[in-house]
């Protein structure tokens, strides 16, 4: 969604690193462009003015002037003035300290406030809390219904006394009372002791009295410790509007972006915050139930500036990855076994489920400038990969090496995929492997230039291994005095070096042990010997 306004402002700063010092002109210069990068991305007017004007305020200050590299100390301003309008500092959600926890769910219709109740009960369900749904939306068309549907993924139950409108259009049905609903599931959760109560409310095409109304007497019925309020990152300057109508009407305590994957400006991010004073406290960034993060207002500053979130990358790994299955796969390596396809195949599943790979790989610093190769990435080419390997068999998985053409042909008919992708598979693979084996004999980095074993690295040889080539001698030099310099020095170390015994041809056993003085008369000779000896 960031991704226009990260290149414009990595441009900006880019053009900064080539100046040792920073003049006034420069400075506006860059405060222009970033004013325009802002207003392109639809940020709300009064935000970029504020933002803009703390910038430069910062950058003309001695903060900058008497730093080592004024460029970078100007893109840590930016930062540290992002993180402010994002909300500066993450807020958890504000937990009753007696349950149930009410968290009550506001918007506009189609913001997404349905999904995002399952993906918040499911969140909140894997840190440990029971949550209970409650379906107060009666009036869409069928919301009872999804919600129910949502719930079963998440494996939340669902408090749904009344079928909702099951017609075409939006209208509230005959004896359907939402604050009734909301106020009954409040008891249910105390009742069978569940300690969240997420209730789903209704939404409209736009800010309306009706709507207001309902939505504040079903706050006044449950009085919530949290308001959320749900808003689709894609609309634009509407969004600073619609919030602060939501903020008069209703009150809010926390902010929730929904569809913060698609490729709008993203400029409502920047703005709700800053507008309603309102901390932004989750996003949703896809359509899976696990598409649920909290959010970091540093962090997603630091994606803006193309400074990748590492953070946030590890949290997802420690989620997705099994911990048995890494130290198994640890304990193979140390031990020498071959990495091998069904190893592979393992490790891939496990990274999918931290999600898209062009969104992890989007956090990793710098791939900014990668942005085009990301954009072309075909996620079903790793599909394509999985179908390939599943189709072999447990031989072949172990030893790619034994699949001939006829088991090339087959594998590709199982797969749907054709022979050259098999041969471009298995070599790839072989690559990998020999790369894994250097690791597990401890020369992982010893191939880097300039780098040698890193410690804990090296250590001991593997058997059967030869030793390493000595180094070469230094050959004479063309220059004769040095020449001649040289030759007096390898004379005078023959000289010092002490005498190789006769008839040794290594010149080894310069010093040994005195052997006691032996008569031949003495000697006892097997039987017809002499008679060679006196010749």
């Amino acid at each position: 969604m960031f991704a226009t306004l990260s290149d414009r402002l990595t441009s900006t700063f880019k053009n900064l690193r080539t100046k040792g010092r920073l003049s006034e002109a420069d400075i506006d210069a860059t405060v222009r462009e970033i004013r325009r990068a802002l207003l392109d991305a639809d940020v709300a007017v009064p935000v970029v003015r504020s933002f803009t004007g703390a910038v430069r305020e910062r950058a003309l200050s001695a903060e900058v002037s008497q730093a080592l590299n004024p460029a970078q100390q100007v893109v840590k301003i930016v930062n540290d003035e992002l993180v402010a309008i994002l909300g500066g500092q993450n807020r958890p959600l504000a937990m009753a300290k007696r349950p149930p926890t009410v968290i009550l769910l506001a918007g506009l219709q189609g913001a997404g406030k349905t999904t995002l109740a399952g993906k918040l009960a499911l969140h909140l369900k894997n840190q440990g809390h029971t949550p209970l749904l409650v379906a107060a939306d009666l009036q869409r068309p069928n919301a009872v219904t999804q919600l129910q549907v949502v719930g079963e993924r998440a494996g939340v139950p669902v408090y749904a006394p009344h079928p909702g409108n099951q017609g075409a259009d939006d209208y509230l049905p005959a004896g359907a009372d939402p604050v009734a609903v909301a106020r009954q599931g409040l008891e249910t959760a105390r009742t069978r002791q569940h300690d969240v109560l997420i209730v789903d409310t209704a939404g409209r095409l736009g800010v309306d009295a009706e709507l207001m109304q309902q939505a504040s007497d079903i706050r006044d019925a449950v009085e919530p410790d949290e308001v959320l309020f749900v808003i689709d990152a894609m609309i634009g300057q509407d969004a600073v509007a619609t919030a602060q109508a939501f903020a008069d009407g209703v009150g809010f305590t926390g902010v929730v972006l929904s569809k913060l994957d698609g490729d709008a400006r993203g400029g409502a991010a920047l703005s709700v915050a800053s507008v309603t004073g309102r901390p932004i406290l989750f996003a949703s960034t896809g359509e899976k139930l696990t598409d649920f993060e909290v959010f970091h207002p540093d962090r997603m500053a630091s994606r803006i500036l193309d400074m990748g979130d590492v953070l946030t990358l590890i949290e997802q790994a420690e989620k997705a990855f099994d911990a048995e299955q890494a130290e198994k796969m640890a304990g193979k390596l140390v031990s020498g076994e071959d990495f091998t396809l069904e190893d592979f195949l393992v490790q891939m599943q496990q990274l999918r489920k931290m999600g898209p790979l062009k969104n992890m790989f989007g956090m990793l610093p710098g791939m900014g400038q990668m942005r085009e190769a990301l954009d072309n990435f075909d996620e079903r080419e790793v599909d394509r990969i999985e179908a390939i390997i599943r189709s072999m068999t447990p031989a072949e998985r172990q030893n790619p090496k034994i699949i001939n053409g006829s088991r090339r042909a087959r594998i590709a008919r199982g797969s749907g995929t054709t022979p050259t992708d098999i041969n471009q598979l298995v070599e790839r693979f072989d690559g990998a492997q020999k790369v894994m084996r250097q690791m597990a004999k401890g020369g992982g980095m010893s191939g880097m230039p300039g780098m040698g074993n890193l410690p804990g690295m090296g250590g001991k040889k593997s058997r059967g291994r030869t030793a390493a080539p000595a180094r070469k001698v230094k050959g004479k030099s063309g220059n004769p005095a040095k020449r001649a310099a040289q030759e007096r020095a390898a004379a005078d170390r023959s000289v010092g070096a002490p005498a190789a015994p006769a008839g040794s041809a290594f010149g080894l056993g310069g010093q040994q042990p005195a052997q006691p003085d032996v008569d031949p008369s003495s000697l006892q000779l097997p039987g017809g010997l002499d008679r060679f000896l006196g010749r």
